[in-house]
């Protein structure tokens, strides 16, 4: 049985990491060992920021439709207790997006929530 010697594979393999490390500062970007560790570091922020990005933009939706409200002068409570009560399938993403692109038509849609109940 011919002998096999690995170092092609493990070139190839630490090329691969290295060119994925490319643009991260010092040895970070040029080193296999550094660049394996902040390869490792970067998926696990990758994989918690992307829940976190979900709690931030539900924040920022929830702001819009508050300040949406606060002009039409009501409330954010006020308006989804509301939409709750009537069930409507609106989700907060979709009356940040109306407020935030036809602020008007938002406003005379919280009033007429709030002259409703």
């Amino acid at each position: 049985m011919p002998r096999v010697k690995r170092g092609v594979a493990a070139r190839s393999r630490h090329r691969r990491t290295v060119r994925l490390a490319r643009g991260y500062r010092g040895r970070r970007g040029s080193v296999y060992r550094v660049a394996m560790q902040a390869l490792t570091k970067a998926r696990q922020y990758a994989y918690s920021d992307r829940r976190l990005r979900k709690r931030y933009f539900r924040a920022l939706w929830i702001m819009h439709i508050g300040i949406a409200a606060r002009e039409a002068g009501t409330n954010y409570s006020a308006i989804m207790g509301r939409m709750a009560r009537e069930r409507h399938g609106m989700c907060r993403r979709t009356i940040a997006v109306i407020t935030s692109q036809d602020g008007i038509a938002a406003s005379s849609r919280a009033m007429m929530l709030q002259s409703d109940g």
